[in-house]
């Protein structure tokens, strides 16, 4: 019998599709192939993409090799940013110029597709990258809001496979945000407790939907999960914006977000997947009823015609059984 599971923070609905009966090896994908052609974020080809913004280096002077992560702007932007925003109305419409930040996180100099390649501690170091990139575009005040996110695997939206995160500052703070954020509110202002910290310990307790368990991380399939496999990675520490983590409290952050992308990757065969760092807007520091999180999601499903008529979601894989067959994986 399908059921009906309402998630706690945005408010919607999620058919878990029992009856379709789908099991993890059948969303296995085909082996990802490693191309040897050009590549501009190889080291060596620095001056293939436009200045960086930020490196962290062994040695070399800014564009030349001997870095271990760098951003650069991307070289065909989401927003552009220069210029004011000049906020206007037509009628009935509103709009604004596209200005905003648009940064790719080249999270190492080698040819490598995947961020579980890399050590513990370089993933740390891409994870404090972030940190640092946010807290630097959180100055200007034309930004409200900034999103990190990954995409690997075409099917996942990366034009290049060699393992990148990007960055996008906005100048008005996206939908999701407001509706994650609007949730948390509500529970709030009912409960006096924060939304996601109560799920972090009921989430521990249970059991059944744990990935892994940290001393101050907690990865666990979400009771309302809209695709097979959705993974959220939650501090049990509460705090409402990524870029205020302290850098020694991101090792552990590392360790955990590389074991989930390897037991993800081994279970499926490296399939396309984005993880996307959920994170309070710029300017509300301090919040009291939102935690900041980490959602990854593997592209195992399409989104079609009922999805987009009625904001349901069909997975067809529940997550407690989801979380089993990862937390059974020889890593």
């Amino acid at each position: 019998m399908p059921e009906l599971r309402k998630d706690p923070v945005i408010g919607r609905w999620v058919i878990i599709a029992t009856e379709r009966g789908a099991r993890p090896t059948d969303f296995k994908s085909a082996p990802r192939v490693i191309t040897r052609g050009f590549c501009p974020f190889c080291e060596g080809n620095e001056d293939k993409t436009p200045p960086e913004i930020l490196a962290y280096r062994n040695s070399g002077d800014r564009d030349e090799k001997g870095w271990r992560v760098r951003v650069v702007a991307n070289k065909f932007p989401a927003l552009q940013i220069e210029g004011n925003l000049g906020k206007r109305g037509e009628g009935m419409y509103d709009l604004m110029r596209g200005v905003g930040a648009h940064e790719v996180i080249i999270e190492t100099p080698e040819h490598v597709t995947t961020l579980t390649k890399l050590s513990t501690g370089r993933v740390e170091e891409v994870l404090w990258c972030y940190s640092e990139r946010l807290n630097d575009l959180k100055n200007d005040k034309r930004f409200a809001y900034g999103l990190v996110f990954k995409n690997v695997g075409v099917v996942a939206g990366a034009s290049l496979e060699h393992t990148h995160s990007q960055l996008i500052a906005t100048p008005v703070v996206p939908r999701t945000a407001n509706g994650e954020m609007a949730g948390c509110r509500e529970f709030y202002h009912y409960r006096g407790r924060c939304l996601f910290c109560d799920m972090v310990l009921q989430e521990a307790a249970s059991g059944n939907r744990v990935v892994v368990n940290g001393d101050h991380y907690l990865a666990f399939e979400p009771f309302a999960s809209r695709f097979p496999f959705e993974t959220w990675i939650v501090p049990k520490k509460h705090r409402s914006n990524y870029e205020t983590v302290p850098r020694d409290e991101l090792g552990e952050l590392a360790e955990v977000l590389r074991e989930c992308l390897m037991r993800i990757e081994s279970a499926l065969e490296d399939p396309p997947y984005n993880y996307i760092v959920h994170s309070a807007p710029f300017g509300k520091e301090d919040m009291e009823d939102y935690h900041w999180h980490i959602e990854i999601i593997p592209r195992l499903t399409k989104v079609a015609g009922f999805e987009w008529g009625t904001g349901f979601y069909i997975n067809p894989v529940p997550p407690e059984r989801a979380a089993e067959f990862l937390r059974e994986v020889e890593l």
